[in-house]
């Protein structure tokens, strides 16, 4: 593998590896049909050159593989630079590979830890790598997400250990298997199994057996860790054990896990201490917001130190200066503004309810503002509109962003409207005072939000996988 060319480069995922394979001395190449910061600007502060537009003429001579992305418009069918890449590899020319593949080709002679579940993926593999590369060790590792700690999202590193998020989806338009189940893991942290991407999973069931099988993939000597706060891997619990019987498990405060946090403080700094097996092994300091990132702190203590990667001490400076994952509550405004506003990646229900939960603990006097886009196809499809139920129940203000249209045709997706009257309903039934507004363009939405603040008591959360065609750029200097 000497040249390798990307059709769909412009992704958080593609364009990572690509600058895996560039730090591996490849020469890398990639097409789009548009290009667009941040991985505009990701692709040329890491040299990675592309070309704007799909062509057949983009396979040029000298390449020897080419990597195709996960979108509905590369497939042979529609997309003639997909198809002649699947010719050339019919003649023998060059070898085609989908994302999974070729990074399960980059790491093939590394030590897989993989960090997947329903959420919390990126945070935990941006925390692992993080603490691992301020200890000193050169790990290498990929994170599906903009971490401001590490400083990057990809590092091939020399460490034995590779540390991958690991996603779920399908892994190409021609192999439904999921992602993670090509990342040849030796290691797996799995922290949630709540129902997620229900337009490719359409039970639960089906949803959980992906993780069954990545499960008995892992090695005898492999490890697994698994949280005990998330209700279906407690359900799932024996049937996991009979996959993996030498397990650890990890909690926020149950002293039935094999690692737990107790005397807890919550604030701008959160102080725990964090136990193992009943032993008391230190104070530990983080500045991350909400439960749900100090569980998710727990697990990768476990897991780093149920391998022995580090000590205590090394793991405790590394987390007083893990900063997180961009987008996951960041706080958008100065903190003299009267108003705050933090971003909260809003791709789920769980995800949602655990930004929402965070900004409640840590500001409980404030009243809760909620801006809100169904970017993910999950919010946007109708098996899942009893998410709509009770995710905002605690919020003064819902303001809902018009549904993107993109792969509408794949799901019976659902209108604002139908958003709306549901939420609602909802407050109707359960007697909330909540007042919803409907926003679908960039300039009328933030005169809308603007208008109905309230300076004195108000603190805002955005919640979106999308950028709601700017107003997340451009609210937080106005409030």
């Amino acid at each position: 593998m000497q040249k390798v060319h990307f059709i769909g480069i412009c992704g958080a995922g593609m364009s990572a590896v690509a600058k895996l394979l560039i730090e591996k001395g490849v020469t890398v190449s990639g097409s789009d049909e548009g290009f667009y910061p941040p991985i505009s600007d990701y692709l040329v502060d890491n040299n990675i050159p592309f070309i704007k537009g799909y062509n057949r003429e983009n396979i040029v001579d000298g390449i020897d593989t080419v990597v195709i992305g996960k979108h509905a418009k590369l497939t042979p069918e529609e997309n003639e630079e997909v198809a002649y890449a699947f010719q050339m590899q019919k003649e023998d020319k060059l070898k085609v590979y989908s994302f999974p593949e070729i990074l399960r080709a980059i790491t093939k002679d590394r030590e897989n830890i993989l960090c997947v579940g329903s959420f919390g993926k990126s945070t935990t593999t941006s925390l692992m790598a993080h603490l691992l590369e301020s200890a000193g060790r050169d790990v290498g590792y990929f994170i599906g997400a903009a971490p401001f700690t590490p400083s990057s999202n990809a590092h091939i590193g020399t460490h034995k250990n590779f540390i991958l998020e690991g996603d779920e989806y399908p892994s190409s338009n021609w192999d439904d298997r999921s992602k993670f189940l090509h990342l040849n893991a030796h290691d797996v942290l799995l922290t949630a199994l709540s129902h997620d991407h229900v337009n490719i999973f359409k039970t639960h069931a089906e949803y959980k057996q992906t993780f069954f099988n990545l499960i008995k993939q892992i090695p005898v000597d492999g490890q697994l860790v698994v949280c005990l706060d998330e209700k279906n891997l407690v359900d799932e619990l024996e049937n996991i054990k009979s996959l993996k019987n030498n397990l650890v498990t990890y909690s926020l405060e149950s002293k039935d896990a094999d690692y737990y946090a107790d005397n807890i403080v919550f604030g701008e700094v959160t102080t725990f201490d964090l136990y193992s097996q009943g032993l008391n092994l230190g104070s530990f300091e983080t500045t991350l917001l909400g439960k749900h990132n100090l569980q998710n702190i727990v697990g990768v203590c476990a897991m780093i130190l149920e391998k022995e990667l580090l000590n205590i001490d090394e793991i405790k400076n590394g987390l007083k200066t893990f900063r997180g994952v961009k987008r996951r509550l960041d706080l958008l405004t100065s903190e003299d503004k009267e108003i705050k506003v933090y971003e909260g990646f809003g791709s789920s229900y769980d995800k949602a309810r655990a930004a929402i939960d965070a900004i409640r603990l840590h500001y409980p006097d404030k009243k809760l503002v909620i801006v809100f886009e169904p970017h993910t196809f999950s919010w946007r499809n109708i098996d899942a509109v009893a998410w709509y139920d009770d995710v905002f129940k605690e919020a003064r203000l819902v303001f809902v962003y018009a549904p993107p249209s993109h792969g509408a045709t794949t799901h019976t997706q659902l209108t604002q409207n139908q958003i709306i009257e549901r939420i609602v309903l909802s407050n109707e039934q359960q007697n909330r005072t909540q007042q919803v507004f409907s926003i679908s363009d960039k300039e009328n939405g933030m005169k809308t939000i603007l208008n109905n603040l309230n300076q004195d008591t108000d603190i805002v959360l955005i919640l979106s996988s999308g950028d709601m065609d700017g107003i997340i750029k451009e609210l937080p200097s106005l409030v």
